[in-house]
C-alpha cells in the first residue's frame, strides 16, 4: 500500500510546505490515539535539533498529543538516538524527534519512536496515516482529561553519562585531541562535553546554531572544514556529526576521511577479539565496499547484506540476533547500546580501540583496500525500465563479466525518477565498462 507521508524515515519535507502546522497537529492526534493503550497517564517526550521550524512543529505536535490527552515532555535539542533512549528510559509511551537529519535548514521532518525505543513498523504508520486523514474530533479528550506539557531539565546529562558508560572502564581519552564538528545540529552541546569528561583535549566546530546554519559547509555531508582544523590543530581524530546526530564521518591524524565501511570492519573486529559479538558477523547494505566483505571473511566474519536503508539494517539485525550494523555513510547500530544510529557512540567505539592499540588512526582504520566503485544515475520519465529486454540483457552481460570479480548493483532510487547502477571489482577498467554498458542501454531505452 502506498503511504502518503511516512518515507523512510519517518514524515519529511519543506517546513511550511510539506510539515505544516497543521500536518503536525494532526500527526500528534492520530500517534496519540493509536499508543494510547491502557488507563494509566500516558506520555510522549519530544526532542528537536536547532532548525528555525523546529518552534513551530513543536508547539503544533504539543497541540495534537496533549488535546487526546497525553502528558509531553520536551526536551529541547538532543540528538536523535538520545530521543530513542530517553523514551525507553523514561519509561515513555513514544518518542518524538523534530528533525530533517542532514537535509538544509528550511526542510524538517518527524520521526516517531515507540515505547521500545525502536522507529515505528510499517503497520502502525499505516494506522496513523489512515487517521490523519481521517475525522477525529469525536475521539478528542474531554476538558478534565487533556494533557499537560512541560520542558525538563538534566536531558542532556543523561545522555552524556549514557554515552560515557559505552567505552570500556577506566579507560580515559587523556592525551587525544579531537576536534569534534556537530553540523551547528543536535549534539552541539552534549557531545563536547562528554569527550571533555572522557579526558579529550576538544576543539569543537559546529557548535553555534542560528536557526538557519544547521548542516550549513559542516558535519557530516560537509566534512571539509573538520579536514582542515584537524590539520590545523595537529589534531589526532576529527569527528563529524549530522544534524540530528545518527551518522558520522571520521577524518585521521592527516586530514583524509574514513567512511562507515571502514568504520564497521574497525569495530567488528575489536568487538570479536573482545567477544562482544552476538554472531560472527556484521550486517550492512548492499552498497558496502566488497573490500569489507573480502576483509570480514579473512578473520571470520561474514556480511550479510540489505537494501539501501538503515531500516532494512536494523530489520536484518533484530530478526536474526546480530549486533553490528550500519552503512557507508557513517549510520552505525550498535545493538548493545542504541536502538537507531547513534554517530557519537560510534565514534567513541572507535576512541576506545585507538587508545587500546596506541597508533594513529590512519593505520587503525585502515583495515582493508576498498575495491573501486563506480556509481551513476540516469533520470527516467515514466514507466519501469529495468524490465525493458535490452536493459535486462545489458545487466546480465555485466553479471557475467563481472563474475567471481565483482559486484553488480542497479536499482531504482526510492525519492525520485532515477536508477542507480553500482559496479565495483578489481578491475577498473572492467567495472567502468560494464557500468557504462548499462548507462548506455538505460540512455536508448529508458528516458
Amino acid at each position: 500500500m502506498a503511504r502518503e507521508y511516512f518515507g523512510t524515515d519517518g514524515i519529511r519535507g519543506r517546513a511550511n510546505g510539506v510539515i505544516t502546522p497543521e500536518l503536525a497537529l494532526k500527526v500528534g492526534q492520530a500517534t496519540g490515539l493509536v499508543f494510547r493503550r491502557g488507563e494509566h497517564r500516558h506520555r510522549v517526550v519530544i526532542g528537536k535539533d536547532t532548525r528555525l521550524s523546529g518552534y513551530m512543529i513543536e508547539t503544533a505536535l504539543v497541540a495534537g498529543f496533549t488535546s487526546v490527552g497525553m502528558d509531553v515532555l520536551l526536551l529541547g535539542p538532543m540528538p536523535t538516538p538520545a530521543v530513542a533512549m530517553l523514551t525507553r528510559s523514561m519509561r515513555a509511551d513514544l518518542g518524538v524527534m523534530i528533525s530533517a537529519s542532514h537535509n538544509p535548514f528550511d526542510d524538517n521532518g518527524i520521526k516517531l519512536f515507540g515505547p521500545d525505543g525502536y522507529k515505528l513498523s510499517d503497520e502502525v504508520e499505516h494506522k496513523i496515516e489512515a487517521l490523519i486523514d481521517a475525522d477525529m474530533t469525536k475521539r478528542l479528550a474531554k476538558s478534565a482529561e487533556l494533557g499537560r506539557a512541560k520542558r525538563i531539565d538534566g536531558v542532556h546529562d543523561r545522555y552524556i553519562e549514557f554515552a560515557k558508560r559505552t567505552m570500556p572502564r577506566n579507560l580515559s581519552l587523556d592525551g587525544l585531541r579531537v576536534v569534534i564538528d556537530c553540523a551547528n545540529g543536535a549534539a552541539y552541546r552534549v557531545a563536547p562535553d562528554a569527550l571533555w569528561e572522557l579526558g579529550a583535549d576538544v576543539i569543537s566546530i559546529g557548535v553555534d546554531p542560528d536557526g538557519f546554519n544547521i548542516n550549513r559547509e559542516c558535519g557530516s555531508t560537509s566534512p571539509d572544514a573538520l579536514c582542515r582544523k584537524v590539520r590545523e590543530m595537529r589534531a589526532d581524530i576529527g569527528i563529524a556529526l549530522d544534524g540530528d546526530a545518527d551518522r558520522v564521518v571520521i577524518a585521521d591524524e592527516q586530514g583524509h576521511l574514513i567512511d562507515g565501511d571502514q568504520l564497521l570492519a574497525v569495530i567488528a573486529e575489536s568487538w570479536a577479539e573482545d567477544h562482544l559479538l552476538t554472531k560472527p558477523g556484521i550486517v550492512a547494505t548492499v552498497m558496502s565496499n566488497l573490500g569489507l566483505e573480502r576483509y570480514l571473511q579473512s578473520i571470520k566474519l561474514s556480511l550479510i547484506r540489505t537494501p539501501v536503508g538503515d531500516r532494512y539494517v536494523l530489520e536484518q539485525m533484530r530478526e536474526h540476533g546480530y549486533n553490528v550494523g550500519g552503512e557507508q555513510s557513517g549510520h552505525i547500530i550498535l545493538s548493545n547500546y542504541t536502538t537507531t544510529g547513534d554517530g557519537f557512540i560510534a565514534a567513541l567505539q572507535l576512541l576506545a580501540v585507538v587508545k587500546k592499540r596506541n597508533k594513529p588512526v590512519s593505520l587503525v582504520c585502515h583495515r582493508f583496500e576498498p575495491l573501486t566503485q563506480v556509481l551513476r544515475n540516469v533520470r527516467y520519465r515514466s514507466g519501469k525500465p529495468l524490465e525493458h529486454a535490452k536493459v535486462r540483457s545489458a545487466i546480465a552481460d555485466a553479471e557475467s563479466r563481472l563474475n567471481g570479480h565483482g559486484r553488480l548493483v542497479v536499482r531504482p532510487s526510492g525519492t525520485e525518477p532515477v536508477i542507480r547502477i553500482m559496479g565495483e571489482g578489481d578491475d577498473k577498467i572492467m567495472v567502468e565498462e560494464v557500468v557504462d554498458g548499462i548507462v548506455d542501454a538505460l540512455t536508448a531505452h529508458a528516458v
